[in-house]
């Protein structure tokens, strides 16, 4: 694009986002940035909230100008963006108008709906890019990778080139790297193991996590537990069964004090030798705060849900004969992180 013809507003349309999906979308928000220096950039959630405009807040700040979540609640109606057929027969945000407008995602009724806003640009992969103004050349093939998709799409959108980050890098809050410093001292070899997700299906059992944590305790070292607000409860069984198991977001509060910020998880991951986890949030927050990741996989599609991890080893419950997490046997993650520590001496 040139100079004349840069978009001054621009509006990206996603469902939702999670602490996870925000991580992933990252890069996409970055190039999204470089692509717009003067626009003024308005995120979209329309069928849920984003965590853009919560405690991911802080890391997106001066990349996007505008978080607008439920915006059906806003006006009256149902709530959210592509949730009704009858969204069709008015047009959405109050009438608005920007200059481009992605759509990130395929779903037909969504992308009708959001064609409705007035625009001058408007680019979405639905229906193979049958509406957008710019299309992909004839033998395009959608990508798997979440965040090749995004990035894929602001590719097709600007004619620039925006290659996939091995890994992703954020600036973390200093007085965060204290904390997780006096958090998880400097001596023992620390073991981060995160036992929760987004919904129970995606997760390893809990009697699992622990068994391994009782596996990396006979071999000297030491399971960090990190819990999250809705795996509090667990902290009592898993301390009964590991005594020498480590809760820092628990310990003195620390969690409950910085508001759980993902940021907080990034820093305490710099201090440990490994992490395992669940297909999570957390999980990304390991990749993005540097550990070597093990990640477990079950009725998530590990091809799109990547994480940006620097050594990454994914573990698939469909290699042992489905897609329930608790096939996945105790013993092969344990010689997994054993392999990638002596891979790593």
């Amino acid at each position: 694009m040139t100079d004349s013809n840069m978009p001054k507003s621009v509006l990206v349309y996603v469902g939702l986002d999670r602490v996870g999906d925000s991580l992933l979308k990252l890069p996409f928000v970055r190039g999204l940035r470089v692509a717009f220096p003067d626009a003024h950039i308005t995120w979209l959630a329309g069928k849920d909230t984003s965590v853009y405009a919560g405690i991911m807040a802080p890391v997106v700040e001066g990349l996007i100008d505008e978080v607008i979540e439920h915006p059906g609640a806003v006006e009256g109606q149902r709530d959210g963006i592509g949730l009704s057929p009858k969204e069709l027969l008015r047009r959405p945000l109050k009438g608005r108008d920007f200059d481009l407008i992605i759509d990130t995602q395929k779903v037909a009724l969504a992308t009708l709906i959001l064609f409705r806003i007035r625009h001058k640009e408007f680019v979405s992969p639905f229906g193979n890019f049958v509406l957008s103004s710019k299309k992909p050349a004839k033998d395009y093939k959608f990508p798997k990778l979440m965040q090749r998709q995004l990035l894929d799409l602001l590719e097709i959108t600007t004619g620039q080139n925006f290659p996939t980050p091995a890994q992703l890098e954020l600036e973390l809050d200093p007085a965060l790297i204290k904390l997780a410093a006096s958090a998880l001292p400097e001596g023992p070899s620390y073991i981060g193991l995160s036992p929760g997700a987004g919904g129970l299906p995606k997760c390893w059992p809990l009697e699992k996590f622990i068994a391994l944590a009782k596996a990396q305790v006979s071999k000297g070292r030491v399971p960090v537990f990190i819990l999250g607000p809705q795996e509090i409860d667990w902290q009592t069984e898993i301390a009964a069964a590991v005594p020498s198991a480590l809760f820092p977001l628990q310990k003195n509060k620390l969690g409950e004090a910085h508001n759980f910020a993902p940021q907080l998880t990034m820093a305490l991951t710099k201090h440990l030798a490994l992490a395992v986890s669940n297909d999570s949030g957390t999980g990304h927050m390991f990749a993005t705060g540097g550990a070597m990741l093990i990640s477990l996989f079950g009725r998530t599609v590990p091809e799109k849900f990547t994480p940006m991890a620097s050594d990454l080893t994914i573990i698939r419950a469909q290699d042992y004969g489905g897609r329930e997490m608790d096939l996945i046997p105790v013993d092969a993650v344990s010689q997994a992180i054993e392999r990638v520590l002596d891979q790593n001496a």
